[in-house]
């Protein structure tokens, strides 16, 4: 069993094509090439975290394509996906819902593992940087104690500044990057 993290898949979501300069002709292309990328390296029984904005536009249509990808799923959600904890009042509705779609666990915030004998914090949200102009939901953010962090959200801006990861499709190859390739980047990093 491998384990891989992923971010910003934003399926459904026409404009993203335009925003990150995507190579697909279409939304339903996009949706097609990124489930692709993903089950051309994801086996069955492997584990993928998602860190956030998962699916966009007709929700109805595009959360269920979830099933669709291989691998036990774990979504941390990020600021697109309505399940996250920052939209307030009906996210224990929309929590079930994607549970209902795919996903095995949501998981709100932040989260830790050990990749490569280091810990490394995941969350949707880098310590700073953002794929706007101005950093954003800075109440959300971990604060920067030292550890890694794989993250998402700035989408093509990096794929790794300081000790901060970018697992975002659009910084890599529109695929999952597995544990092990994490592992190389932390131990190739400058001291």
């Amino acid at each position: 069993m491998t384990t891989w993290f992923t971010a910003d898949l934003h399926l459904g979501h026409q404009n993203i094509i335009r925003y990150c300069d995507r190579p697909f002709a279409d939304v339903e292309a996009m949706n097609r090439g990124l489930i692709s990328a993903w089950n051309e390296v994801v086996g069955e029984d492997d584990m993928v975290w998602v860190l956030g904005d998962f699916a966009l536009g007709r929700i109805s249509d595009t959360l269920p394509l979830a099933r669709q990808l291989h691998g036990r799923k774990v979504l941390l959600a990020g600021n697109h996906d309505r399940c996250w904890h920052g939209h307030g009042r009906r996210v224990d509705e929309w929590t079930d819902r994607y549970l209902e779609a795919g996903f095995d666990e949501i998981v709100q915030g932040t989260a830790t593992r050990e990749i490569g004998g280091e810990e490394v914090r995941l969350c949707h949200f880098p310590y700073r940087g953002d794929s706007h102009g101005q950093d954003r939901y800075l109440d959300h953010r971990p604060v920067d104690d030292g550890d890694w962090l794989l993250h998402g959200h700035v989408h093509e801006r990096w794929a790794q500044h300081d000790r901060m990861i970018n697992v975002g499709v659009d910084a890599r190859q529109f695929r999952p990057i597995s544990e092990p390739e994490i592992a190389a980047l932390i131990r190739a990093a400058p001291v």
